[in-house]
C-alpha cells in the first residue's frame, strides 16, 4: 500500500482522538489513558515537544493511523533512546505494511539510536511485526510509580 507519513497537524485532532480512544480501550494496552492524557499528548505533538513526536499515516489525504515517538537517552546502551509509544492503524488498513515502514522511517531519522517499544504478551498480531523487524524480547520486567 503506498502512503506518506507526516507529522500530526492541529487539524487532525478530532481523528487522532478518535483513535486514541479506540486504541487506549483496546486489549493491544495495559493502561485506559483518558481525554486529558490524549489533549495533552497530542498538544505535545503538534507543539514541538522535545521528548514526544507524533507521525501520520495518510494515503490520499485519508489518515489510515498514527504513531508517537518519545525520546530519552539509555546509559543501558550508552546513547539516545527513541520509544515506540503509540502505533495504532485502522482496522481496515491492517496486515497491508505500514507498522514496518513507519518502523523504518523513525530508524532511518534517528540511525545512532537504540528502539523499544512495549506490547501486551498476549497481542501476537503485534509481537510478531515487531520481531519481524528486528525487536526481540528483553529478559526483565518494567516497574512504574506513579
Amino acid at each position: 500500500m503506498e502512503f506518506k507519513i507526516r507529522k500530526i497537524k492541529e487539524e487532525d485532532k478530532k481523528e487522532i482522538l478518535s483513535m486514541m480512544e479506540e486504541f487506549y480501550s483496546s486489549d493491544a494496552v495495559y493502561t485506559n489513558g483518558g481525554r486529558e492524557i490524549f489533549e495533552n499528548d497530542f498538544e505535545q505533538c503538534i507543539n514541538n515537544s522535545p521528548y514526544l513526536e507524533g507521525y501520520v499515516f495518510e494515503n490520499d489525504r485519508k489518515i489510515l493511523g498514527y504513531g508517537m515517538i518519545a525520546k530519552s537517552f539509555s546509559t543501558e546502551f550508552g546513547k539516545h533512546c527513541i520509544w515506540f509509544e503509540d502505533i495504532y492503524i485502522k482496522a481496515e488498513f491492517r496486515g497491508q505494511g505500514i507498522i514496518p515502514k513507519y518502523i523504518k522511517f523513525i530508524e532511518k531519522a534517528y540511525s545512532e539510536a537504540v528502539f523499544r517499544l512495549e506490547a501486551e504478551e498476549d497481542n501476537a498480531r503485534a509481537i510478531y511485526v515487531y520481531k519481524k523487524a528486528g525487536f526481540e524480547t528483553l529478559p526483565y520486567m518494567e516497574m512504574i510509580k506513579r
